[in-house]
């Protein structure tokens, strides 16, 4: 499940990719048109820029951007920054692995079994969505 930091900073990034050629936005029209509280928004946004993910401009003209074109920014690395690994438990994670205490043979462990199938297929389909590729996807709900 995706935390609200998450959810925020992928709303604030499609905000940005939308308006990928207008330039720089500003935090307070991110925060206004996402419903996203400003404070939690500044944090959020500072912590893509420390990671590569945006820019950002002081002074007139000024605010956040991407740093890459909304095609080469995926949302798996986005989820990343934001939340870190992407498994569902830790004994399935590539980059938190932790062994489960109970657990007597991970080679046989049904649930870990079934869990890495969901952190693979999550994983795939996560890195290999781009966020301009999420604005025209097109699916039934």
């Amino acid at each position: 499940m995706l935390s609200k930091k998450a959810k925020y900073g992928l709303k604030a990034m499609f905000h940005l990719a939308r308006r990928f050629d207008e330039g720089p936005q500003l935090i307070v029209t991110i925060a206004a048109e996402e419903n996203i509280p400003r404070k939690f928004l500044e944090q959020i946004l500072l912590e893509l820029k420390k990671h590569g993910m945006l820019n950002s401009k002081m002074g007139k003209g000024g605010g956040y951007h991407l740093n890459r074109t909304p095609n080469k920014i995926y949302m798996g690395e986005i989820i990343r920054v934001l939340d870190g690994p992407i498994a569902p438990y830790p004994c399935v994670s590539q980059t938190a692995y932790a062994r489960c205490k109970e657990c007597k043979n991970e080679k046989t462990c049904e649930i870990r079994k079934v869990l890495y199938q969901v952190r693979e297929a999550t994983s795939t389909i996560l890195d290999k969505t781009s966020l301009q590729k999420a604005m025209t996807l097109q699916v039934k709900l």
